[in-house]
């Protein structure tokens, strides 16, 4: 980019997992951006609306859904990292603002969000920060980046330009983990055995790190993989690129419960 060319307005959608459970991936996601040429801002936000709209509530979705499209208003570009918050905007504002007052705005929206490793090779045009990270990792596809926002080869385009780092690919790679958002608290047993299966598919890589695109997968399978006494690490690709490997992997130090 220029010295000439303006840089882009990009607004980070920080999703309710990132703010609560790991903050460090918005601190990666924003230096990521950063380094991408972004002007980035953090406008106070709200939760997409993607649990009420999971579970029939189209109205309380749509309200909680509103306050989203006021808060990420006038921005060239909204990123999010994660593919199912990021999915929520693109595949379902649109249809959830159906004859509405509000159906321009959405439809708007959904053309102007991202998915974080989608914007970086996509619109950015970037592949390559530097980061480097001497370990074999496997990657696991989350259902909405592969099914809402478009993602699976970008993340792996993004790792191969991580310094001294081996991808090894998992069996089943794209099933399910079994989290599926509020899936793993309306069926908790078949969740359970989802992420087992999950957790054996990822270990007989034999990678040290696991990582994904999506907080729900990565807490569903670091949860799962230290209830079994692993020492596989779970770490969210943003994290990897912007070189954070001394946070402490998801889970790591926490009591079981």
């Amino acid at each position: 980019m220029s010295e000439s060319t303006p840089r882009p307005r990009v607004a980070l959608l920080v999703t309710c997992l990132v703010d609560l459970f790991r903050p460090s991936v918005g601190f990666a996601a924003v230096k990521l951006l950063e380094e991408a040429g972004c002007e980035v801002a953090v406008p106070l936000q709200s939760c997409c609306g993607q649990p009420a709209y999971n579970s029939g509530e189209r109205d309380k979705a749509r309200d909680v859904a509103r306050t989203m499209l006021d808060a990420l208003e006038g921005y060239d570009h909204v990123v999010a990292p994660s593919g199912s918050c990021a999915g929520m905007v693109v595949k379902h504002y649109p249809d959830l603002f159906e004859g509405d007052a509000d159906e321009a705005r959405a439809r708007d929206l959904a053309g102007r969000t991202f998915e974080l490793t989608r914007y970086l090779v996509e619109v950015a045009g970037v592949t390559d920060f530097s980061a480097t990270l001497d370990a074999t990792v496997t990657y696991h596809d989350s259902c909405s980046c592969l099914r809402e926002a478009g993602v699976r080869e970008q993340p792996r385009t993004l790792l191969d330009g991580v310094g001294d780092l081996a991808l090894e690919e998992a069996r089943d790679r794209e099933v399910c983990c079994g989290f599926g958002g509020t899936f793993a608290a309306k069926y908790p047993a078949v969740s359970a055995a989802m992420a087992r299966d999950k957790a054996d598919r990822l270990e007989e890589t034999g990678a040290s790190v696991a990582i994904a695109a999506d907080m729900g997968c990565l807490l569903n399978i670091a949860g799962t993989l230290k209830r079994r006494g692993s020492t596989m690490e779970v770490r969210h690709i943003a994290e990897i690129l912007a070189g954070d490997t001394t946070t402490p992997a998801i889970a790591e130090g926490e009591a079981e419960r």
